[in-house]
């Protein structure tokens, strides 16, 4: 079964990149929300971390802040 991915970010943060490239290149598909133009999204980007820091990524329900190679393999069940 896939993974429901969502990474909150903006256009400019390199680990927002990083992380997406990540996705790309092991096949995961995500929805992505930059929250530099989308309020709503920014809000519930605090919602479920608590904090502005991008990126926010929200695996299953399974928030993580911040671009974490093995966290992400981990909680995709990548390794």
């Amino acid at each position: 079964m896939a993974n429901k991915v969502i990474i909150y970010s903006t256009p400019t943060c390199v680990y927002c990149k990083m992380a997406k490239e990540f996705f790309k290149k092991n096949n995961v598909q995500y929805t992505e929300h930059n929250v530099a133009e989308d309020d709503a999204a920014r809000e519930e980007m605090v919602q479920k971390s608590h904090q502005l820091g991008v990126p926010v990524i929200d695996i299953d329900g399974e928030v993580h802040v911040g671009f974490n190679r093995s966290e992400l393999e981990r909680a995709l069940g990548l390794k």
